[in-house]
C-alpha cells in the first residue's frame, strides 16, 4: 500500500472517544490511515466512479447522508450522468464544492480520498479495484465482482495484499431474511443437503448491436474500455439519466447475462448456505441432449442446479426450504418456525436493510479494519460459480456432455488446457487498458 495504516486499533480510539464524548463523533482522516498528518474531525472522504441508475438513485443519495462521509467527487464518461451526480451532491451539501471528473485514473491522482464506490459496467469493475489496491483506497464495488475468472483472481489476490477494506454489493448478505435461511441450512435443520436449485437467467451473447449516431457529451472509448472497438449502441450507453438497468449486461463483452447479475446475489447465497465461501464447486456438468442446465458438484457430493424457481431452493434429507426477496418457506413449514439457538452456528449480521445496512457495514469496517459482511474472497468465490456456468453453456457444443473438473484452490481447470484459456477474454484487451499490476 502506498499509505501507512494507524499503529494504534481504531477500536481503541472509538471507545476511548466515544467515552468522552456525548456529541456524533466525526473520525479523522488520519485514524482512517488513508492520509499523513491529516486534520482532525474530517470525515470519511468518499469518491463514486460510475454514476448510472444504481449509483445515482441507489448509493449516492445514501452516501451524502451518512454522518461518517463526505462525497467529494464523482465520475462518469456521460457528461449528463456526471453532471447530474455531482449536482446531486452539491444539493445535499448546500455548496458546489464536489468535483468531477471523466477518468477516475485522475480522480485518484488529484484527489484526496480515503474511498471509492464502484457502479461501473461489469467489465471496469476489475481495473477500478486494482488501481484502487495501488492507491490504498477502500472500495464499495457493485456485484458481479468481474467479467472473467482471471479478473476475479487478480482482484482477490490484489485485495488480500493491499489490506484495503473491500465490499462487494451482494447486498442479500444484509438481508435477515437470507441470514436466518442460511443458519437454519447451516445448522442442520434441513438434514443433509443433497441438492440446491437457483433460478436466475442465462448466459450472455456475444454482442452484435447495429451501429447508431452518437450524440456528443460521451467518451465512448473510454466506455469500452479493455472490450473491441465497435459502433455505439443505445442499448450499451443510453444517454443520460435514465430509469432503467441498461442490457450492456447481456453481452460477453461487458458483462455476463443473468448468471452474472442475478447469479452473484442467488448463487452467492447458495455458497453461504452450504458453507463454501472460502471454496466452490469440484465438477460442472454442461448441459447435453435433453438436460438444458448445468449442474455443479462439490466436493461432498452436493448438487447444485441452475434452474428452477427464481431465488434459492435448499433440498435437504429433513425437508426443503426456498427463500428469495422477501419470500421464505419450507417443507414442512415447521422448519421455518425454528429459533436458532445460542450453542448454534450464526452467521455475519450486517446492520441489515438489504443495499443500506451493506453500505453502512462496509463505511464501519472502513473505520474498524475488520472484514465486511461480503468481502473479496466471497464475491470472487461467487462470481467464479457463475463464470464456471457461463464457460459450460457457452462451450457445451465443444464439451460434447464432458464435465469440466475445476480446482478452486488453484483456480484452474484440472487436465484441461483448452478450458483453462476459457478463463480470460477470448481477445487480447486494447492498449490503455490492460489490468494494472498491484
Amino acid at each position: 500500500m502506498s499509505q501507512h495504516r494507524a499503529s494504534w486499533s481504531r477500536r481503541q480510539f472509538l471507545a476511548g472517544t466515544a467515552a468522552s464524548l456525548a456529541v456524533p463523533m466525526i473520525i479523522p482522516r488520519h485514524v482512517l490511515g488513508n492520509a499523513e498528518n491529516a486534520p482532525a474531525n474530517e470525515k470519511i472522504r468518499l469518491a463514486c466512479i460510475g454514476i448510472g441508475k444504481m449509483m445515482h438513485d441507489s448509493h449516492l443519495p445514501h452516501f451524502v447522508k451518512m454522518p461518517q462521509v463526505k462525497v467529494v467527487a464523482v465520475c462518469d464518461v456521460d457528461t449528463t450522468r456526471r453532471e447530474s451526480g455531482k449536482k446531486r451532491v452539491d444539493e445535499a451539501y448546500n455548496n458546489t464544492d464536489c468535483q468531477a471528473y471523466v477518468n477516475y485514473r485522475d480522480l485518484l491522482e488529484k484527489e484526496k480520498i480515503d474511498a471509492i464506490a464502484c457502479a461501473t459496467p461489469d467489465h471496469w469493475h476489475a481495473m477500478v479495484i486494482l488501481d484502487a489496491c495501488k492507491a490504498g483506497k477502500d472500495i464499495y464495488c457493485e456485484k458481479p465482482l468481474t467479467n472473467n475468472l482471471v479478473e476475479a483472481k487478480a482482484v482477490m489476490d490484489a485485495v488480500k495484499a493491499s489490506k484495503i477494506i473491500c465490499q462487494v454489493g451482494s447486498q442479500q448478505r444484509s438481508d435477515d431474511n437470507f441470514r436466518y435461511a442460511c443458519e437454519l441450512v447451516r445448522n442442520g435443520h434441513l438434514g443433509k443437503i443433497k441438492q440446491v436449485m437457483v433460478g436466475v437467467g442465462g448466459p450472455p451473447r456475444p454482442c452484435n448491436l447495429p451501429e447508431e449516431e452518437m450524440e456528443p457529451g460521451l467518451d465512448w472509448e473510454r466506455w469500452l474500455g479493455a472490450a473491441p472497438m465497435r459502433p455505439y449502441s443505445s442499448v450499451l450507453s443510453p444517454r443520460g439519466v435514465h430509469n432503467h438497468f441498461p442490457s450492456w449486461r447481456n453481452f460477453c463483452e461487458y458483462g455476463g447475462g443473468g448468471m452474472t447479475d442475478w447469479g452473484a446475489h442467488h448463487f452467492d447465497i447458495a455458497q453461504w448456505g452450504l458453507g463454501m465461501d472460502e471454496s466452490g464447486p469440484v465438477e460442472i456438468v454442461p448441459p447435453s441432449g435433453d438436460v438444458k442446465n448445468i449442474k455443479y458438484i462439490y466436493a461432498n457430493g452436493t448438487e447444485v442446479i441452475h434452474g428452477g424457481r427464481g431465488g434459492i431452493t435448499f433440498i435437504g434429507t429433513d425437508g426443503e426450504l426456498f427463500v428469495n426477496r422477501g419470500e421464505l418457506e419450507s417443507k414442512p413449514d415447521t422448519i421455518i418456525k425454528q429459533p436458532i439457538t445460542d450453542k448454534e452456528v450464526h452467521l455475519y449480521k450486517s446492520p441489515g436493510g438489504g443495499h443500506g445496512g451493506h453500505r453502512e457495514d462496509w463505511i464501519n469496517c472502513v473505520i474498524s479494519r475488520k472484514q465486511p459482511c461480503c468481502p473479496i474472497e466471497i464475491g470472487a468465490r461467487t462470481v467464479a460459480v457463475c463464470h464456471l456456468g457461463n464457460i459450460a453453456y457457452l462451450h457445451a457444443e465443444e464439451l460434447a456432455g464432458k464435465s469440466l473438473k475445476w480446482d478452486p484452490a488453484k483456480w484452474e481447470f484440472t487436465g484441461n488446457d483448452e478450458a483453462n484459456k476459457w478463463r480470460d477474454y477470448p481477445y487480447p484487451r486494447r492498449k490503455g487498458y490492460e489490468l494494472p499490476t498491484v
